[in-house]
């Protein structure tokens, strides 16, 4: 089965098992349900961050991308237009809203992102956290230029921009920020390299950090990797969205993995 067809098959699969919020007998979950998945708060600031997605779409720039990642399946050549990565590999408004929302709930004052791209779920994240720092990471430097851009158009202040591939930078950066309590593990969509980082941010983790995993059933690898922290003894909940992937180091906590509809 091809990767597209199995990602169909994964995705009728979710539905099959998807639990709503009155399914789910975990109060920790019944909450995260009620208070991030299903609130949708509309504030100016999104206008702002959304008006910047708007600006890409409409470009007419091309760049060549230096693609330190897993790659695409809608491009084969380094030479991408802005307008169709913004379209094809940007996080939806209501994914990285989703990601502002966790970030404020769970109070992440240290924020890691893997995978800069142009900044849009960087600012959504750094908005959530606006009392904290949002440390990110970026391979490509004209992606990571393009990024800049959109962080000097908003006057965001607290975003650590880093260029450099994730396994050289990412050791500095955790010792700069002495602990993780968000980390959002996007743009490199493989098996080994996805639980390298997992196990690279773990001694930086305690029981309140929050892992968020892009496109846990984007490919037979990543669902790999989604299985194998599932089964981690120091995972305690997991919430499968289909999307993303949400893991917790909660203690005190029955391990329990839910498939979530919301």
């Amino acid at each position: 089965m091809g990767e597209h067809l199995k990602r169909i098959s994964s995705y009728l699969e979710h539905q099959v098992k998807a639990r709503t919020r009155h399914g789910v007998h975990s109060p920790f979950v019944y909450d995260l349900i009620t208070h991030v998945l299903r609130q949708e708060a509309d504030i100016p600031e999104f206008a702002e961050i959304e008006a910047l997605r708007e600006d890409l779409l409409e470009s007419d720039q091309t760049i060549t991308v230096n693609d330190l990642g897993a790659g695409s399946r809608v491009f084969q050549r380094p030479t991408r237009a802005v307008s169709e990565i913004t379209r094809t590999a940007l996080k939806p408004a209501g994914q990285a809203r989703l990601l502002y929302r966790l970030a404020r709930y769970f109070q992440a004052d240290q924020v890691l992102e893997l995978g800069t791209s142009f900044g849009i779920t960087t600012l959504y994240l750094a908005m959530g956290a606006e009392e904290g720092t949002v440390h990110t990471i970026e391979g490509c430097p004209q992606t990571q230029r393009i990024a800049q851009h959109q962080f000097d158009q908003i006057g965001t202040k607290n975003i650590h921009a880093v260029l450099g591939g994730f396994r050289s930078k990412l050791p500095e950066v955790l010792r700069q920020m002495g602990s993780v309590d968000l980390a959002f593990i996007d743009g490199h969509h493989a098996l080994e390299p996805t639980l390298e980082y997992f196990e690279s941010i773990l001694p930086y983790a305690h029981p309140g950090t929050v892992f968020v995993f892009d496109d846990i059933h984007w490919s037979r690898g990543m669902e790999q990797a989604w299985a194998t922290i599932k089964d981690d003894p120091r995972v305690t909940v997991t919430v499968d969205l289909f999307d993303l992937g949400l893991a917790f180091l909660r203690t005190g906590q029955a391990k329990e993995h839910f498939t979530l509809r919301y």
